[in-house]
């Protein structure tokens, strides 16, 4: 029997992953028509819906008929008896079945959403997201970002953290040296946050430990495969830290968390991609800035001594020599020049010119920035004299150290590039739901 009714049955609605411990129940399936086949004697519907896709039989020229008329992205429900199939997805599928839309006819999508591999280049699939992500490949990466964001919060949820949320319009800019987007406040001059940083670090005098995970903006002109203007941080501050180490040791942690919620609650995208996760050393390797330096002036022919970061080919020579040396795709490079680092970073006390701080090196790429931060009143004062910059646009952050805060220091992962390097992408974008970069505002 096939409806064409717009009522929908009172059957329970069961997903397409459910199908093969249902065998010989009637069930209702709904989801998107991912593919139709035609054949002599029988018409298959493949739909989509969140868990995964399942098949249903139509035989019988009427019944093949009201199947065939339905345009593949239409939303359709499907009763049926779920029966065994080796050749089915999943190993089951719906026979004898009704069909109803749910939605009007589709229009054709940009490209075949059915066929495995994304048969579009990606600014065709970033002109047309909406539509392009339900791709399952395009759909993977942010099943895989999701479970990475469920990860963090619950290693730091464990670690007594307190997850906060922070304004995203400021009234000065937090890192130093980075552009910032200007906006109207009514009528006053105020800044699309760069990060929670200010904020973050106050609240470690209320919380002690706290995390956030939130949209930053940085108007950096870059046009790279490695940069969005608009990206997601996920960030954590603590405090009673002896120093950055502390930080590096809950960062680890945080970093097992979530390669573990990855490997459980998205394995089938990492499968899908071919995204092998990590495995994150009980302590990850660290190398201090100068040996990291005199390390690429003896084997890579270049002599980076007396620059104050690392380029993006030392970046990647680093990764390689952590993996064959200590067999980690992370490592630590701790002890970047203070000329480096924003005004509120800790020096080391022992060799001043350089920082508590560290960035984490992940499969040949800068991951995360943390380090230990300074938290006494007059410091902060002297830093900024050091830098030539008046205190007056920080007042209100500077107030926060004049009422007693612990010494304390944080980090913060870019999401999009945590996971467009853990699927092996060649550009985040891929790892992005809606890029926000130098020439793309929309969609």
């Amino acid at each position: 029997m096939i409806s064409t009714s717009t009522t929908v049955p009172a059957t329970r609605r069961v997903l397409a992953a459910e199908l093969p411990g249902l065998i010989g129940a009637q069930v209702t399936l709904q989801g998107w028509l991912h593919r139709r086949r035609g054949l002599k004697s029988v018409v298959f519907l493949v739909l989509r819906d969140r868990s995964g896709l399942a098949q249903a039989v139509f035989t019988g020229p009427g019944a093949m008929a009201a199947a065939a008329r339905h345009p593949e992205e239409t939303v359709l429900q499907v009763t049926g008896t779920v029966t065994g199939n080796p050749q089915a997805p999943g190993g089951a599928e719906l026979t004898s079945p009704s069909v109803t839309a749910l939605s009007g006819p589709a229009e054709p999508p940009p490209f075949d959403l059915y066929r495995p591999t994304v048969a579009a280049s990606l600014p065709t699939v970033l002109d047309h997201a909406p539509v392009a992500l339900r791709h399952p490949v395009l759909r993977a990466p942010h099943v895989i970002s999701a479970a990475s964001v469920a990860g963090f919060r619950a290693a730091l949820d464990g670690l007594g953290f307190t997850e906060i949320h922070t304004p995203k319009i400021v009234a000065s800019a937090t890192e130093s040296g980075a552009g910032v987007f200007a906006v109207d406040w009514f009528g006053d001059r105020a800044y699309l946050a760069q990060s929670p940083q200010f904020f973050k670090q106050a609240m470690v005098g209320v919380f002690e430990r706290v995390y956030e995970v939130g949209p930053v903006f940085r108007a950096e002109p870059h046009d790279t495969a490695r940069h969005l203007a608009q990206y997601t941080s996920l960030d954590a501050e603590l405090g009673f830290v002896a120093d950055h180490r502390d930080v590096m040791a809950v960062l680890r942690d945080v970093l097992a968390g979530m390669t573990d919620a990855v490997r459980r609650r998205a394995g089938d995208a990492c499968a899908l991609l071919g995204a092998e996760v990590p495995d994150v050393p009980e302590r990850i390797p660290e190398i201090h800035f100068t040996r990291a330096q005199d390390l690429l002036a003896a084997h890579t022919g270049d002599d980076p001594r007396g620059e104050p970061d690392l380029a993006p080919a030392h970046e990647r020579w680093l990764s390689e020599w952590a993996l064959r040396e200590h067999g980690s795709e992370f490592l630590f490079v701790t002890g970047y020049p203070m000329a480096k680092r924003p005004f509120y970073t800790h020096p080391d006390p022992a060799s001043p010119a350089h920082s508590n701080s560290f960035d984490l090196l992940f499969r040949g790429l800068e991951l995360v920035t943390g380090g230990q931060r300074l938290h006494r009143h007059e410091d902060y004062l002297a830093a900024l004299a050091g830098r030539g910059e008046p205190p007056a646009p920080y007042t209100g952050y500077l107030a926060t150290f004049r009422h007693g805060m612990p010494p304390h220091g944080g980090f913060a992962i870019g999401l999009e590039r945590w996971t467009s390097r853990l699927i092996g992408a060649a550009n985040i974008r891929t790892a992005t739901l809606f890029p926000r970069d130098l020439h793309r505002l929309t969609p």
